[in-house]
């Protein structure tokens, strides 16, 4: 059975931020993006997170894999 992956990626100025993720590991995804968005060191803030959450959301719709959960 072949594996697939997800990416997302968000450029802000000189930072780049890339997730490469699969269905099942949605769920960790959605959790580091909260995680960074509270990292004051990083520029990464919520609406960063509330964004790529959507996408997250809008490629699990689209898909057949797990539907992740709702929230940041």
């Amino acid at each position: 059975m072949r594996q697939e992956f997800n990416i997302l990626a968000l450029i802000k100025g000189q930072e780049h931020y890339v997730f490469v993720y699969d269905d099942v590991s949605r769920p960790a995804l959605l959790e580091l993006f909260r995680e960074q968005a509270a990292d004051s060191s990083l520029s990464f803030n919520w609406f960063d997170a509330a964004v790529l959450t959507e996408k997250a959301w809008e490629r699990a719709r689209a898909g057949d894999g797990p539907t992740p959960q709702r929230g940041i």
